[in-house]
């Protein structure tokens, strides 16, 4: 390989000749050879958008001249577009406060910017990148920036959207089967009727209010450390420079950024980012709610509950031929597995053992569980609403053969016999085998007329309603 030699404070440095990084990130390449994770697409074209925006701010602040902002920002765009992402080369696992991180984007753009100006790769002139592109900032408030900027892009564009349509999914199914009549269940035990629409439009709602919970999260990373420079004093800033720069990057992300209201807690605390973890993780919860009990509600298909059909995506064993299991539910289920193991190493990385005085040393590991959070949980739940919610079918007469089985039916009995007289009736159901319906027919504790009207489960789903359509939607 051909190498270039570059200089940093600590000397010098041998580069790869058709790298745009230099010096500083070649020593985190080799300090940091942990893990081959990188922070990614997002949070790579975060940093492009900050740099993007503190030339232009530098510029209309007069301390930095329009030639270097253009060429800065010609290559800041290149970033902010993925075209460079192969010369972000730094692990995950490095300095806490990511400065190696910073630093490589510095580098990339400053030798792009020189290439652009003179077709020399690598470089220090015309633009250097700790004079010019890390121009009135620091590592301590450029990455955590870059991180909320990320990761409230991520919740906006990817999670609300995939969130929204798995919701409508199981709207959808909770309206069309909304006329079919099952056995609920509490303690893993039968209960009172429901319909199975209504039982859908619990995990509808479910959905609904993880959207919303991601949604609290954007606001949770509203506002931007950005402007404190090195311990949140702003040295080597302008007093206007934060304000200006959040304005440029909160209009070119859509997302209503602000400058931090206090600059000191943004940089040395991570709660907002906490806080976000938090709403992950509750999404997660729920998720992993709906998942299981859709593989449970069609578990079998002989054998089993079976009052739902899922879509058989692939074979399920090896040796059992005809075997389909519920993979799209385990999917999902590891998945919100991962989101809430990824929520405890952000709840460690933000508490007195990541944030020490003036600045959170763990950050790089907290931007890689909340993007890879993001993005598992938007494709995951796109996935499980594509290939499983969307194929749902119900069984009606195995919801109905269960109910009239279920000794439940007892329930609406009481009111008219009595607890302990219904409680009787449950009893022998089970010991002989017969429906409650033969049992208080036999006992003759109500007409036929009445025990109709009474054990009717339809009823039984809306007890409060004159009546209750039969059909679905």
């Amino acid at each position: 390989m051909t190498m270039r030699t570059e200089r940093d404070s600590m000397g010098q440095m041998e580069v790869p000749a058709e790298a745009y990084y230099g010096a500083q990130t070649a020593r985190a390449v080799e300090n940091f050879p942990i893990s081959n994770l990188r922070l990614g697409r997002r949070f790579i074209a975060a940093l492009g958008l900050i740099k993007w925006s503190a030339a232009q701010t530098s510029t209309q602040l007069g301390v930095l001249d329009d030639k270097r902002r253009q060429l800065i920002q010609q290559s800041a765009q290149e970033v902010i577009d993925g075209k460079l992402d192969d010369q972000f080369v730094v692990d995950v696992f490095q300095t806490g406060s990511g400065t190696s991180t910073n630093m490589n984007t510095n580098e990339v753009i400053a030798s792009r910017a020189n290439e652009l100006a003179g077709g020399v790769r690598g470089g220090k002139s015309p633009v250097h990148p700790n004079d010019h592109v890390n121009m009135q900032q620091s590592s301590n408030d450029v990455i955590p920036t870059a991180m909320h900027i990320a990761v409230a892009a991520g919740l906006k564009e990817d999670l609300i959207p995939a969130l929204t349509s798995l919701s409508e999914s199981l709207d959808r199914k909770a309206t069309a089967f909304d006329g079919v009549v099952k056995i609920g269940r509490t303690h893993l035990q039968d209960a009172t009727p429901i319909r199975l629409g209504q039982e859908l439009s619990g995990y509808a709602h479910q959905a609904h209010l993880a959207a919303m919970r991601a949604a609290k999260a954007v606001q949770a990373l509203r506002e931007l450390p950005l402007g404190g420079t090195a311990v949140g004093t702003g040295i080597n800033a302008h007093p206007d420079f934060a304000r200006q720069a959040i304005a440029l990057i909160a209009q070119r992300s859509g997302i209503d950024f602000i400058e931090a209201t206090n600059h000191f807690e943004a940089q040395a605390a991570k709660d907002g980012i906490v806080e976000a973890s938090g709403q992950l993780r509750a999404i997660a919860v729920g998720l992993s709610k709906i998942a299981n009990d859709l593989r449970w509600l069609a578990s079998g298909p002989r054998c089993g509950i079976g009052e739902i059909s899922i879509p058989a995506t692939q074979p399920g064993s090896s040796i059992m031929p005809g075997k389909v299991n519920p993979v799209m539910s385990e999917m999902l289920l590891q998945v919100c597995a991962k989101v809430i193991g990824n929520d405890a190493t952000v709840a460690f990385a933000g508490s007195g053992l990541g944030s020490s005085f003036e600045l959170n040393v763990m950050m790089p590991v907290m931007a890689l569980c909340m993007l890879e959070s993001i993005e598992l949980l938007s494709r995951a739940s796109r996935q499980f609403a594509l290939r499983l919610v969307d194929g749902i079918e119900a069984d009606q007469q195995r919801c109905q053969s269960l109910v009239e089985q279920s000794l439940a039916m007892c329930t609406s009995l009481a009111p008219r016999i009595g607890y302990d007289a219904a409680a009787d009736i449950a009893k022998e159901s089970f010991k002989t085998g017969q429906t409650v319906r033969q049992v208080a027919l036999q006992r003759k504790v109500l007409s036929p007329q009445e025990l109709d009207h009474v054990l009717n489960p339809m009823h039984m789903t809306a007890p409060h309603a004159d009546s209750v359509g039969t059909g679905g939607g």
